[in-house]
Parts: structure tokens; sequence; C-alpha cells
């Protein structure tokens, strides 16, 4: 007796998935999509393709008095949509909802703010729109809509040496995201002393990348083990250590140069006596 072979099913990525993923439960949330209007046909402002994150923030934090137009008792996240296109949605951010503040006139106003989660998805996150003239659904309902695409990181650009200061979760990320390549291409460039504070009591530990080794290299092995071989930072909390940098030199430049540099530093910054140096 001849077999049918079935074909196995496609796996769609939705919405809820998603959020899971980011410790937020589909029935405890709001999602919202805002569309680009400048002025509503009751006189309110809208948003544009040019407003600001603080002019979205305060255009989300306000809402109807009507209970069919917009929950009397809202939950505490709201996950918030732009539209882009009829049946598209770009990831504008989470808020939390902090309770209703007032009333003015047909309106509510919200104690909002921007969260952390789901923050790098922001604006790489698109879904499809399946009711493209609902603004505001539960996250339970838009939890089924597809996920259509995840864009790759906009390029966050270098900050100069001058201004670069990191904390340890921001040193593993430059080291290994996309967004930040041209960093890394500029660790890779120089050699030179550096500074790495103990937030937690403001102890300091000069150190130094020189001959072959870059800062790129050098910071490369705090990143993934956050002592970098340092016997005198083994046994601390690399979580609480903030990188910055205290002189650049030319890869070629002669390693006595770069080791007079970082006696200096250890001498002015008196970290063998009071830091984190043992010589």
């Amino acid at each position: 007796m001849p077999t049918t072979e079935t074909s196995p099913s496609t796996l769609t990525l939705t919405l809820a998935a998603v959020l899971e993923s980011a410790g937020i439960e589909p029935r405890d949330a709001l999602v919202i999509r805002h569309a680009y209007v400048r002025e509503h046909a009751d006189g309110s402002s809208g948003i544009h393709a040019d407003s600001t994150d603080d002019e979205v923030l305060e255009y989300t934090a306000v809402h109807s008095t009507s209970p069919r137009i917009f929950p009397t008792r809202p939950p505490s996240t709201w996950v918030v949509f732009l539209a882009e296109g009829g049946d598209r949605a770009r990831l504008w951010g989470v808020v939390d909802n902090h309770g209703e503040v007032g009333v003015e006139g047909v309106r509510r106003r919200f104690a909002v703010s921007r969260s952390q989660r789901m923050q790098d998805l922001t604006n790489r996150l698109v879904i499809g729109w399946r009711s493209p003239r609902t603004w505001r659904l539960s996250a339970s309902t838009a939890g089924s809509y597809p996920v259509v695409e995840i864009a790759d990181s906009q390029p966050i650009p270098f900050p100069g040496f001058d201004a670069l200061t990191l904390e340890h979760a921001q040193l593993q990320a430059v080291m290994r995201e996309h967004r930040y390549a041209s960093w890394r291409t500029a660790l890779a460039s120089v050699a030179g002393v550096y500074l790495i504070t103990d937030t937690r009591d403001g102890r300091h530990y000069v150190g130094k990348a020189d001959g072959a080794e870059s800062i790129r290299q050098r910071w490369g092995a705090y990143a993934t083990n956050g002592h970098g071989g340092n016997v005198e930072l083994r046994a601390l909390d690399p979580s609480s250590f903030r990188f910055s940098l205290l002189r650049v030199f030319d890869p070629s430049t002669p390693m006595r140069e770069i080791d007079a540099a970082e006696s200096h530093f250890k001498r002015a910054l008196d970290t063998r006596r009071h830091g984190l140096n043992r010589n």
C-alpha cells in the first residue's frame, strides 16, 4: 500500500514568542501601533516621521476617556510600534505604565516611562499588522502576529578615544555586536595605557597594551573573562568595572615609552598603595 509523504509545517516566529523571551507575559501587556497623523479631527496633536522620542512618549501618555477607545484599567506594560505601510509595524519601544495621573477634558493622562526591555530590538523588529484600522490590542491577540523582519542594528559612531568610557557589559557588546564594528577597528589601531575603575569602591587599575598587542586585543580578554589574566582582578566581580583610556599610542611606538606612561599614571593615581596594581 503506497504511503503519502507530508511536508513538515513551516514554523513562523510570532510576536508572542519575542515578548516571552523578553520576560513580557502577553496576557499582562498592551500592544499599541501609532500612525503618523500631525493633527487629529478633534484638533489634538499627533506625531510624524520626524517626531522625537520624547514627543512619541508624550503622545503615548495621553488617551481617550472612552472605555470603548482605551481600556479603563490598562496593564502596566505597553509595547509600542509605529506604523510602516498598511500592514507592517516597527517597534518603537516598551513603556512602563505607572498609572493614571489626571483627566484633561476627554483625555486621560498616564505616567509612563521607557523600559529597557526589548531595547536591543528597538527600530529593528517589524511585525505584520493584520488589523490596519485597529491601533491597540491586547498582547494576547497581537501575539499571533508574525515577525516579518528583524533588521540589522544601525551602526553606532565611535565617540573618540578621549570620550570613551565603557561598563563591562558595554565592553562585551562592543567586542561582539555588528553595530560596534567601527569601535573595534579604532581600538585595534592603537596601543596605549588604560584605566579600570571598580565603581563599587572607586579603586583603580592601570594597565597597558603594547608591542604587538592592541587595545582591542587587551580589552577583548577582559570582555571574555573579566580579569584579563591579572591576579589583582581575578577575585572581583567585573560587572562593576568601568574601562577608559588614559593615553593612546601608535603601535610602532617603542615599548619603553608606553612603559614610562604606564608608570606615570600608576604614580599619579597612586594605584599601587590605594588601588589594584601590585607593581
